[in-house]
């Protein structure tokens, strides 16, 4: 079976980001998937892309949430994915 991968795009000195990443590792307890986390000062590209939305997630390569990031909405996102395994 596949496992699910969250992408975390988050930049250094960023509050919100560092509040987010505390609330994917809380959700990493209960469920099962890899987390990349992805610094968008490190691409022009993601700068432009993600710059003032950060931190973004996106579950399986799908956006999902971005800025205040919803543990109750990440927790369903991922059950849903679970269930559609």
């Amino acid at each position: 079976m596949r496992q699910t991968v969250i992408s975390f795009y988050t930049r250094k000195r960023c509050p919100l980001c560092e509040k987010a990443k505390k609330t994917i590792l809380e959700l990493k307890e209960e469920f099962n998937f890899s987390l990349e986390e992805i610094d968008i000062d490190e691409s022009d590209e993601l700068t432009e892309l993600y710059g003032i939305m950060i931190p973004v997630v996106h579950i399986d390569g799908e956006e999902v949430a971005f800025g205040i990031i919803n543990k109750i909405d990440i927790s369903n996102r991922l059950q849903e994915k679970i269930r559609n395994f």
